[in-house]
């Protein structure tokens, strides 16, 4: 829908790879000016130069998630720069060690709490705000299919994800009525960074066949359902959790 984000900024947390990095894209093609904030500057600045030379507007915002004040200046340097704050994909997050309950590791399991819920609730705590003062928006806050289900070894990254369903259930409860609409999304295995750079061919062969679409989903597909969310087109859909799964959660 060209044009469709036009006059509005959206902060996309997670912007310089996979699933934030095709948001991104997708919202600067669509009309949106972009704030990009990542941990890995290189990687937002690679984002943003493309959707630049795509004719889109983009700028780059280094930022820790875990960290309030961090992000606190993030939401305030969008609102400068872009004069308001409509729109946000809360999206970064980790994938932690792996290890059963009784052995995990207490380092990772308070990093990945912190950088996968924690974040998402100091997203919102600074954005809301600025999305009311702007005259409402919306709000999209990554979440996974083990938002819904459980998985082996991987209790803190579960146990974040359940925590984000609740807290976006909860959040839209306090502002739907307000302008402000909250979702999430819940996505199965999605070929990028967080998944390729850990597993051989082999081993994803595996996963894509745990779908029974019979593949790993694409960034592309997640970031269509993203822009959706965050658009006009939604405008009766709030506090709802959205799987994007290839039939995972299905069986």
């Amino acid at each position: 829908m060209p044009g469709e984000f036009d006059g509005k900024a959206v902060i996309v947390t997670g912007g310089g790879s996979g699933i934030g990095e095709a948001t991104a894209k997708l919202m600067a093609g669509r009309g949106a000016s972009v704030v990009i904030a990542d941990r890995d500057p290189a990687g937002a600045e690679r984002v943003a130069n493309a959707i630049g030379k795509a004719g889109g507007v983009a700028l780059v915002h280094e930022v820790d998630v875990a960290d309030a004040k961090a992000v606190e200046a993030m939401v305030a340097r969008a609102v400068k720069e872009f004069g308001g704050l409509r729109l946000a994909f809360n999206n970064a997050g980790i994938g932690g060690a792996s290890a059963p309950v009784g052995e995990y590791p207490l380092e990772s399991w308070h990093e990945v709490i912190a950088v996968n819920l924690d974040s998402v609730f100091y997203s919102m705590r600074y954005e809301i705000p600025a999305i009311l003062k702007s005259g409402g928006g919306a709000i999209v806050n990554m979440s996974s299919i083990l938002g819904t289900v459980g998985f082996a070894n991987a209790s803190a990254y579960v146990a974040a994800k359940h925590g984000i369903v609740g807290l976006t259930k909860a959040a839209a409860l306090d502002y739907s009525g307000k302008g402000l609409r909250i979702n999430a999304v819940g996505p199965a295995f999605i070929r990028t960074p967080l998944l390729t750079k850990h597993l051989d061919e082999a081993t994803l062969g595996g996963i894509a066949h745990l779908h029974p679409i019979g593949r790993l989903g694409a960034s592309e597909e997640v970031a269509e359902l993203v822009a959706f969310l965050l658009s006009d087109r939604a405008s009766f859909i709030s506090g709802s959790y959205h799987l994007v799964d290839g039939g995972y959660t299905a069986q």
